[in-house]
């Protein structure tokens, strides 16, 4: 390779297409750092954040929008989804709330049971509902005679008019 070519080669400029650049480690990003990152215009952004209520931005005191790195990463994508796979912004927005329901069915999914832990929560029950009932007991204890004036005692309901008891088994 000549002189000539590395030097071209050392200055040539980025391509239109590596929009995926990386993003610099830092805490905010102003609208026109976003906007070159991205290679969109500030304005574009502007609009994805009206269509689009994941791009939380904060607003400094002055009023100028600061980016954090998560939304630059959420940007790039919104730009991926509309300009290279080709989908609109009310399609961009489905696959968005599909990401957000999926992970609320997969955690409900991850609580598989032990074998054999059937046994064991069923012993761990009627431990529980033992002391429940014990609790109860000194509950619905008559108080003990302390020299003060108690409350009227209410007469218990028969157990067909109350229906089953939550400790019955």
């Amino acid at each position: 390779m000549s002189s000539t070519q590395v030097q071209m080669a050392k200055h040539a400029s980025p391509r239109q297409g590596d929009s995926e650049s990386p993003i610099p480690d830092k805490l905010y990003f102003r609208i026109g750092e976003v906007a070159k990152l991205c290679g969109i215009e500030a304005y574009v952004l502007r609009f994805w954040e009206s269509e689009f209520p994941q791009l939380r931005i904060n607003k400094s005191g002055t009023g100028q929008r600061l980016y954090r790195k998560r939304d630059v990463e959420l940007v790039m994508r919104i730009k991926r989804l509309l300009y290279s796979e080709g989908y609109t912004i009310s399609g961009a927005r489905q696959v968005f709330a599909s990401e957000v329901k999926e992970p609320k069915k997969k955690a409900q999914a991850e609580l598989p049971l032990k074998q054999g832990s059937e046994k064991t929560t069923e012993a761990k029950l009627t431990k529980l509902r033992s002391e429940l009932k014990e609790i109860l007991g000194m509950l619905s204890a008559p108080p003990a005679k302390t020299g003060r004036p108690t409350a009227p005692q209410r007469e218990p309901r028969s157990p067909r008019e109350s229906g089953p008891s939550l400790f019955d088994r």
